[in-house]
Order: C-alpha cells, then structure tokens, then sequence
C-alpha cells in the first residue's frame, strides 16, 4: 500500500516538474502578449512561411501566424501577423516582402508610422486591424522588366518591318541614286567651284552697293519728311483760307443790304442836285427869291370863282 502512495506521488511530482519546465520554456513570468494584424498581399509569398519574422525598422516585433489565400479573389493572399504588444503601429504604417541575405529566406518588414500619426484599429466589418502593403523590390523588378521587354518586343516588331524586303529594295536603291548624284557632284567639281565664287562676288557686291545706297536712301527719307512737313503747313493754310473765307462771307451778307440802301439814297440825292442845277441855269434870281407862282391856265379862275 504505501509502495502504491509512493508511486503515485512520484508520478505527480514528475508530471508538475516538466509542466514546469514546459512553462519556463515558452517563457514563464516573461511570456509576451501579442496584438493581432491582418495584411493584404496583390504579389506572390513565395519564399514566406508561418513563424517567418516580422520586423519593425529591422527589429524583430513579431512572427507571420497564418498565410492563406482570399477567398473571393485567389489573386491576393491574407496575412496573419502577431506583432508585440506595445508596438507602434499606426494607420500609415506599411508592410513589405523582404529577402535576408543571399539565403533567400522572405520576411515581413514594417514602416512608416510618423509620431502624430493615429494608432491603426480595427474597422466595421474587420476583425483585426488591416496593414497597407505595398509592392516589394522584386515585385517592382519585375513590373520594371516586363515593360522593358514589351518595349523591346515592340521595338523589335518595328525593326523587322522597317527591314521587309520591300525596305531593303527601297532602301538600295536609294543608296544607289545617292551614290549617282555624289559622282555627278564630284564630275562637276570645278562648275561648282566657279559658281560658289561668283556667288560670293555677288554677295561682296550686293554689300558694296548696299552701302553706296544708304545715304541716297537716307536723303530720299529726309526730302519725304520735308514734303510731308509742307503738305502740313498747306493743309493750315487752307484751314485758314476757309477761316477768313467763312469771315468775309458773314461780313458780306451783313452789310451789302446797307450798302445797297446807300447807293439808292445818293442815287437820289443824285437827281435832285441835278434838278437844282438845271433850275437855277433857268433862273438864277429863284436862289433869292424863291420860286414865282405859276399863273394860272384858262378856266382855272372861273373855276375857283364858282366853288361856294
């Protein structure tokens, strides 16, 4: 009975012993608390595995819990993170596919996170907080070298059109009308040369004879600008021809009808002296006496004898 008791209390001791060890393994006292995150990756993981690291700036902050791909679109893979708590994540923080070394072992590496920034939450519809990716070096490699390729692919095209049979037929031929017309050129070297020469005597005169005309052409400008100026004093003087015409035309019809009234009255003054005069040679004693009565004709005495 008591080697049973005995037994017993050593297999309880045993068994507590490495569940002791077990804990202190995993980290007993010191084991940390982890927060946990979600991210979207729109590339390949290969090379990226549960427990791979997550770094923070370089420093270790946590391990990838769980790689799986979305549901609704298999293009994109979810990513599970379980980061330390306390660690700064925040709503610009980003999350990027690195390979360490020549090993080519993938991990996580997070940055970004300015101090005034927001810590990252959850959102409606999220159980975790979800991290922004973005494309990793070799994505973007790879992006980079699939354009190139197209490019050259294109360029490539261009170039096997551009060298149709029908280009090259084009194109000797061309070289060989090109090569006619440098022989022609060479052939008639010396014309050329003449010609070039007379040309340039032409040129040396044509200077010679522009500078011979540039007085003529500055005397012709300076007599244009001696007529212009008399032509503008002729166009004053008319202006003033009309002012004096405008004057003596008022003037007249002001004073002809006085003028007109005047000749009429020495007109008749005129008559009247006359008739002085011829009177006075008649009988020069009327300047004295004055008139004489003039007698009267037959019956006129009668006449006035019979008025009551």
């Amino acid at each position: 009975m008591n080697y049973a008791i005995v037994g017993a209390f050593v297999l309880v001791l045993g068994a507590v012993l490495i569940a002791g060890l077990l804990w202190l393994a995993s980290g007993g006292l010191a084991q940390k608390k982890y927060d946990l995150y979600l991210a979207i990756e729109n590339e390949s993981v290969a090379g990226l595995n549960v427990n791979a690291p997550v770094k923070y700036n370089g420093v270790d902050v946590g391990k990838v819990r769980k790689i799986r791909l979305d549901p609704g679109n298999p293009e994109r893979v979810i990513l599970l993170f379980a980061i330390e708590h306390g660690t700064p994540i925040k709503v610009d923080t980003v999350a990027i596919l690195k390979t360490q070394g020549l090993t080519g072992i993938t991990y996580v590496e997070l940055s970004g996170g300015a101090r005034d920034a927001a810590p990252l939450r959850a959102t409606a519809g999220s159980e975790y907080p979800v991290i922004r990716t973005q494309p990793s070096l070799g994505a973007r490699l790879e992006n980079v070298l699939t354009t190139v390729l197209a490019k050259l692919d294109s360029t490539s095209n261009n170039i096997n059109a551009m060298l149709s049979e029908e280009n090259q037929t084009a194109l000797r031929n061309t070289l060989a009308d090109i090569a006619t017309v440098a022989h022609t050129v060479a052939g008639r070297k010396d014309s050329l040369d003449a010609g070039m020469a007379d040309a340039a005597r032409t040129f040396k005169n044509s200077a010679h004879l522009t500078l011979k005309l540039s007085p003529v052409i500055d005397r012709i400008g300076r007599s244009a600008e001696a007529i212009e100026k008399m032509g503008n004093e002729v166009a004053g003087a008319g202006k003033t021809v009309n002012s004096v015409g405008a004057d003596v035309k008022r003037i007249g019809a002001e004073t002809v009808p006085e003028l007109e009234r005047l000749l009429d009255e020495f007109s008749q003054l005129s008559i009247s002296l006359r008739r002085l005069s011829e009177q006075t040679e008649r009988n020069p004693a009327s300047l004295l006496f004055g008139h004489a009565p003039v007698p009267e004709g037959p019956g006129e005495a009668t006449t006035g004898a019979s008025q009551p």
